[in-house]
């Protein structure tokens, strides 16, 4: 298998063209990277891609995690891998120098992963929840717990989690009963199951720290009543690791990403598992949804990866498999001429375009989405602070959504233009699709997020984060009318601005008259219709960028690399954009199909 599953020019082009990542590495935090040294790291984490993670992404399908004798057992090549990408730095990138990190922007960090991904989606999600427990720890917890287990997490001697999910409590965290009691020491005493814990544990790791939410004997119902506390799996001594009463009590098979263990863990069945609170008691949800908010973007990213490697593994089909003639002037074939690579049919054209626009429209809404985190970071203008946080907030839900909904529909694309083979083992097309297909349920399905996005970040601050993107946009649509040939496509997302403004003033009246039910039952479809809107206002950026290299000659890339993406912009306008008003028309129908069904239609 040759290593076509990621194009890193175009990576970089987002980078460094559309998204402007050297303005940030102008600011103090950033200000020890250049751009030299930030294409030193991505091409070093692209062959550790090539030479690690991509040969053995189809064998860890084949031969996928399992349980035995209490533990998770993981494909062997992890050992190495962990051992690479803790040296190389991968998990402490986004820390700073202080905490032992790179202190790289985010958006870096998330190209970095988004390389690692389209090689073997089955492998960040360990470093990624070792990075965020850990990151939980800086923010949040004392200094015993920095000093005790952030350092062996950065360089991926131990591994982390988050814990959220029980048997009886899936989304509805309010129903969590994992039990805490206090003790005379400094730690409580955990006992209750968590279910479905991504990277829950492995034979290459001699410890795991679980960032577990339970509930202090005696604390409120429902989120208010929810603490965070660092449960290890082995509690560390100064004579070294003992067993803290942390089992593994099973691995769930999967349809996809199977080589990614997913595990039932059981805390205090001896009533020995000692846990240490971080931060306050009762405010876990709340430092819970910084690993939450950032494991949102990271899973749309994960999609956008896969949805990469679809797309160029049926690129690369398209290129090499002849089938069929192309049609004569008159509508006929020429049975006796040589059959035509599928590439040149415009059906297959068509599909190849949809996976590009998806697949690059992903990946620059993650870096847009990376960059308002970096600049609310290194800003010291407090107003400012809140409008790149207002913007990150709004934007989450739809880096998480997008990527995943339309990352299916690019990687079943896929499959369909390897016609029967992409139906096949022996070819990637058909993994990539299972293995996609969880993106969408992964840290809150796409309803959550839809209910999300309409119920909470649309209306937040009376509306002033969807203020601050429209005029994000408008500023994208001005730069636009300044090239003659783009002004057609700034006008239709100029009216799409007005659409949206429309659609929300049908719903409002619902949410101000207390019918919330009625305001919230399309939430999926609105997610769908504005999610469109913002991956057209990237596609403009994208062409923008593309225009001026062009009329200037500065790119280092030929022509046609940059009309690509002109022609791509173009697509997704003819073929996407035009969706919206449809989906505009069935959010603003009255009739209310699916709130009058009743049980006995179904």
């Amino acid at each position: 298998m040759k290593n076509e599953y990621v194009d890193i020019n175009t990576l970089k082009f987002l980078l460094y063209n559309v998204h402007n990542t050297n303005d940030l590495l102008k600011k103090e935090r950033f200000n020890e990277h250049d751009q030299m040294s930030i294409d030193i790291f991505l091409d070093s984490v692209k062959t550790f891609s090539d030479n690690s993670l991509f040969p053995f992404i189809k064998e860890m399908d084949e031969k996928p995690a399992y349980f035995e004798d209490g533990k998770i057992i993981v494909h062997p090549q992890f050992e190495s891998i962990l051992k690479d990408a803790g040296e190389m730095g991968i998990v402490s990138s986004l820390f700073s120098f202080e905490d032992g990190g790179l202190q790289l922007p985010s958006s870096i960090f998330h190209a970095a992963y988004f390389i690692m991904e389209a090689a073997n989606n089955h492998v960040t999600g360990y470093f990624g929840l070792t990075a965020g427990s850990a990151n939980l720890i800086v923010s949040f917890g004392s200094q015993y717990l920095k000093d005790t287990y952030v350092p062996k997490m950065l360089d991926l001697t131990w591994g982390g989690t988050m814990c959220l999910t029980e048997p009886q409590a899936g989304s509805s965290l309010s129903d969590v009963v994992t039990a805490a009691t206090p003790t005379d020491e400094d730690y409580y005493l955990i006992k209750g199951q968590k279910i479905f814990i991504s990277a829950g544990d492995h034979q290459f790791s001699d410890n795991f720290v679980h960032l577990v939410l339970a509930r202090i004997d005696g604390a409120p119902a429902g989120t208010k009543g929810v603490s965070l506390f660092v449960v290890p799996k082995n509690r560390p001594t100064i004579n070294g690791l003992e067993p803290n009463d942390v089992a593994v009590a099973g691995e769930f098979e999967k349809m996809g990403q199977r080589g990614y263990c997913t595990t039932h863990i059981v805390f205090g069945d001896n009533n020995n598992a000692r846990g240490w609170l971080v931060g306050e008691a009762n405010k876990g949800l709340s430092y819970m949804f910084q690993m939450m908010n950032e494991a949102r973007v990271a899973t749309g990213r994960m999609g956008a990866g896969i949805a990469a490697a679809a797309y160029y593994a049926s690129v690369k089909y398209a290129n090499e498999r002849p089938q069929g003639r192309k049609l004569n002037s008159t509508g006929q074939k020429d049975v006796s001429a040589e059959q035509t690579l599928i590439i040149n049919h415009p059906d297959v054209k068509r599909m190849l375009l949809t996976q590009k626009a998806i697949v690059e429209g992903s990946m620059s809404l993650i870096v847009e989405t990376a960059n308002y985190l970096d600049k609310e970071m290194t800003s010291s203008d407090p107003e400012e602070q809140e409008n790149y946080n207002l913007l990150l907030e709004l934007l989450t839900p739809i880096a998480k959504t997008y990527p995943a909904e339309k990352g299916i529909e690019a990687t079943s694309n896929a499959v369909q233009i390897l016609g029967g083979y992409g139906f096949c083992l022996d070819f990637m097309p058909q993994q990539y699709y299972r293995d996609i297909r969880i993106i969408s349920i992964y840290e809150g399905t796409t309803g959550i997020q839809s209910l999300d996005l309409l119920g909470r970040k649309i209306t937040m601050k009376n509306g002033k984060a969807l203020q601050l993107l429209a005029a994000e946009i408008q500023e994208t649509i001005t730069a636009a009318t300044a090239h003659e040939m783009l002004q057609p496509y700034a006008n239709i997302l100029l009216e799409n601005l007005g659409l949206t403004q429309k659609v929300i003033g049908h719903l409002m009246p619902h949410a101000m008259q207390g019918n919330h039910e009625r305001f919230l039952a399309d939430a999926s479809i609105f997610m769908d219709f504005f999610s469109t809107i913002v991956i057209g206002w990237q596609w403009l950026k994208t062409a923008i960028a593309a225009k001026e290299i062009l009329e200037d000659g500065t790119g280092n890339q030929v022509s046609s690399f940059y009309e690509s993406k002109i022609h791509t912009m173009k697509f997704y306008f003819t073929y996407e954009m035009t969706k919206t008003k449809s989906l505009a028309k069935i959010i603003m129908n009255d009739d209310e199909l699916t709130i009058t069904a009743t049980k006995d239609l179904f």
